[in-house]
């Protein structure tokens, strides 16, 4: 009897040794759960940072084609016909540039001047979100865009800011906007809103959609 007791009892510190302990055994699977938390945390960045790059690759190339013919206009002819050609032209170019990289690429604003560029809900939240970060003082890659995955689709968001150049049609009435600049735009754009601005403010943003 005794030497029976002795072997159970031999054989149970034998199990509880060699078996792992219950806090290890936790310890190990939330070690696991957070490994392949990280790893798809990982996954998802780096997709973000891929179409943030595709987003703003198509941002640039299209502000390039637009700059370049608006500065070719105002050294034509002065600010007066640059605003015949974005009334004309713009909206033509960026639609060139969405047929050449596959996108739907718009600038839209919450005072818009030509009334097709009303930013809707969404876009709206862009703006004010963009207005925090430059009423933060963020400057240069402070201020990165932000991307959205809606199912086969990416949407691509980045704020358009104002420099000196853009004031002559954009800024305060009467000073940076001249009368005669301001009498061609009551006539183009009855409905403007896009004056007031000053310098380094959010204009709007660039909103763009393009497949994965």
């Amino acid at each position: 009897m005794k030497k029976l007791a002795f072997l159970m009892i031999t054989g149970s510190l034998f199990v509880a040794c060699s078996s792992p302990n219950e806090q290890e055994l936790a310890e190990k699977e939330q070690a696991t759960q957070d490994s392949l938390v990280l790893v798809e945390q990982q996954k998802q960045e780096a997709e973000i940072q891929k179409y943030s790059d595709i987003g703003f690759k198509y941002a640039s190339t299209t502000k390039a084609t637009l700059g370049k013919n608006l500065m070719g206009a105002i050294m034509e002819k002065g600010t007066e016909h640059a605003l015949e050609f974005c009334n004309v032209q713009a909206m033509t170019l960026t639609d060139s540039m969405s047929q050449e990289h596959n996108a739907k690429i718009t600038r839209v604003s919450d005072k818009p001047r030509n009334q097709n560029n009303q930013a809707n809900a969404e876009e709206l939240e862009q703006i004010e979100y963009y207005k925090g970060l430059i009423a933060e003082g963020k400057t240069g890659k402070e201020i990165t865009p932000n991307v959205k995955m809606k199912g086969d689709k990416v949407q691509f968001y980045y704020p358009i800011i104002t420099n000196e150049m853009c004031l002559q049609c954009h800024g305060t009435k009467e000073e940076q906007v001249k009368p005669a600049t301001l009498a061609m735009l009551a006539d183009l754009y009855p409905e403007d809103k896009a004056t007031g601005y000053g310098d380094n403010e959010v204009r709007g943003i660039w909103s763009i959609i393009f497949e994965k």
